[in-house]
């Protein structure tokens, strides 16, 4: 709290979590509305709940309780509000509050009964040990509707690494690439890594400074090996990666630093070259590296592990995915591994999409099917190679065709 002339006052909150939004504040009542992660013992610190506080730092209060990620929209007035809240194995729920958190009413519950008899199985969540042995790491894992313990599964890990986002889904949603990839017969793995994210604590969020090829990549093998070892139907003879933008960096730099494990990636529009790549993410999770020189002065040294660097390791099967006109990651740091993948005398493909910028959202089945086959024919040993991929084919007969009256 300060004051009109910008004095600082009193601290409002305090405590070993993470604030996020200023919701609203009632000046009549004088109290505060804000949402925060880590606050609820034993829950899930990704999940966000409301809080109300008095501006005095008195009476903090949990106006949204239950083991879900909640959303939350409100009037400018915060007298009301409506919290939606799901997880990933949960079909969401809409209520309505007061600003004392007393439910006035349910609004509305998400019908999911055409997916369910479709035979759509919600995706399991776990929490598991990092290679520390000591940090917890939060996970959602994707099996097939069909799933059958007995038999022998190869895992394939959708990563993203961080630090200013953890891409582990936490609200329910029928729409990921992850549950088409997984019906093909894999268990699609999505897990945190040290380094991920800011809504934990300073420690865990920076915890790749200086680092930033590498530092998720431990959590991420340690993971799979845990789950393994608890659950044998995952197979990590065979073991996959995917992931966009950083998320394409990090695929490749796994495939690269762990060639016996990872023995197929495919990584769409990576940043493998940080010296061409923007200020706004890699220079800023980086950091700039100060080091004493002999005579006594100064030198500032900003400088990013490259993926071509160790492209002479490669032993499995690389797919490099990019769009030629990214205006996020631009092609070239894509062309650049290439060029370092040739020069090394390693096989590998490369998929070039034409008019694509950073999102390939417009030719998105077109990718989800070719990402399935990919690793359909690196871990199953088994995928279409015909021209014509044929449930696209018959996706584009089943659409009537647009007719315009006048």
């Amino acid at each position: 709290m300060y004051d009109g002339q910008g004095r600082l006052q009193h601290q409002i909150a305090a405590g070993e979590y993470v604030t996020d939004q200023i919701v609203s504040v009632d000046e009549k009542t004088r109290m505060l509305y804000f949402t925060a992660n880590g606050h609820e013992a034993g829950e899930d610190p990704y999940y966000t709940y409301l809080y109300r506080v008095g501006l005095d730092g008195s009476g903090l209060k949990l106006l949204t309780p239950g083991n879900f990620t909640h959303a939350l929209s409100w009037p400018d007035s915060g007298k009301y509000f409506v919290d939606t809240y799901s997880r990933v194995d949960t079909a969401p729920k809409s209520a309505l509050l007061d600003g004392q958190g007393t439910p006035l009413g349910e609004l509305k519950t998400t019908d999911v009964s055409q997916l369910m008899t479709a035979g759509f199985k919600y995706p399991e969540t776990f929490k598991i040990k990092a290679d520390d042995g000591v940090t917890d790491l939060y996970g959602v894992i994707y099996k097939p509707f069909d799933f059958n313990a007995s038999r022998k599964y190869p895992v394939i890990e959708y990563v993203y690494p961080g630090p200013q986002v953890e891409q582990v889904t936490k609200a329910f949603s029928a729409k990921s690439p992850n549950v088409p990839l997984a019906q093909l017969g894999f268990v699609v793995v999505e897990v945190s890594n040290r380094g991920g994210s800011p809504q934990r604590d300073k420690w865990y969020d920076t915890y790749g400074y200086g680092n930033l090829r590498d530092y998720g990549l431990a959590d991420k093998k340690a993971a799979l090996e845990r789950l393994a070892a608890a659950h044998p139907y995952r197979d990590l003879s065979g073991v996959g990666m995917w992931g966009h933008s950083g998320g394409g960096f990090m695929t490749a730099a796994a495939m690269l630093q762990y060639p016996h494990f990872y023995k197929a990636g495919w990584s769409e529009s990576g940043n493998h070259d940080n010296n061409v790549y923007n200020s706004t993410w890699s220079e800023k999770y980086q950091g700039v590296r100060e080091e004493k020189q002999k005579d006594g002065t100064e030198k500032f040294v900003y400088e990013i592990d490259k993926n071509s660097e160790i492209a002479k390791n490669l032993t499995g099967h690389l797919m490099l995915a990019t769009g030629d006109m990214d205006d996020n990651v631009s092609m070239v740091n894509a062309m650049r591994l290439a060029n370092a993948l040739i020069k090394a005398n390693k096989r590998f493909e490369m998929l070039v999409f034409t008019g694509m910028r950073h999102s390939y959202m417009p030719i998105q089945n077109y990718v989800i099917l070719a990402r399935g086959d990919f690793f359909s024919r690196w871990l199953l040993g088994s995928s279409d190679t015909g021209a014509d991929i044929i449930e696209l084919e018959k996706e584009k007969q089943a659409t009537p065709s647009k007719r315009f009256k006048q």
